[in-house]
């Protein structure tokens, strides 16, 4: 086991007190500098760097970055919501350290679906069904794995399907 503790810390943004998300910072007990590129295989971080070692995930519309020893994980709604994603984040740390021997590192950024490729594929009417004003909102919300093609009611088992191949090539993970 890597990982064996944390000390977390649940911060309102400085810039505006009164925004409803909350942001936490996991203060590690341990130095995980070196699972860092079989982390940025495994869940395809968006930036990875050498120096400071660092990786960034867009997880479900939430930024996290991993350093050595301090996780950051931004747009939480609560507590409760941090210790969930700070748990599931600590078994995928353990997980990718405990089969490191058969992960290829990673010390590049994972490619990324492009949000005009996704609107060509949704019906692009507009209609706000999903919750969103327009479909390239919708589209963006897809490529940072805050929406499921399936939140779309007007796209049909084709194009869902379609979306579903596209959206495979890359890594989209499940909090």
């Amino acid at each position: 086991m890597l990982l064996t503790g944390y000390r977390k810390e649940i911060v309102r943004p400085a810039c505006n007190p009164s925004f409803q998300s909350v942001h936490c910072y996991a203060h590690l007990q341990d130095d995980i500098r070196e699972v860092l590129p079989y982390l940025n295989t495994m869940l395809g971080g968006s930036d990875y760097t050498d120096d400071p070692p660092s990786v960034l995930f867009q997880i479900h519309g939430r930024l996290i970055a991993v350093y050595p020893r301090k996780i950051a994980i931004n747009a939480l709604k609560d507590e409760a919501e941090a210790d969930k994603v700070l748990e599931w984040l600590r078994t995928q740390i353990n997980d990718t350290w405990e089969n490191r021997h058969e992960i290829e590192p990673s010390y590049g950024v994972a490619p990324k679906p492009q949000a005009i490729e996704v609107l060509k594929l949704l019906p692009r009417t507009n209609c706000g069904n999903c919750g969103q004003p327009t479909c390239m909102v919708f589209s963006f919300l897809v490529i940072q794995d805050a929406k499921s093609p399936q939140d779309c009611p007007r796209l049909d088992d084709q194009y869902k399907r379609k979306l579903g191949e596209y959206l495979s090539q890359f890594h989209f993970a499940n909090v």
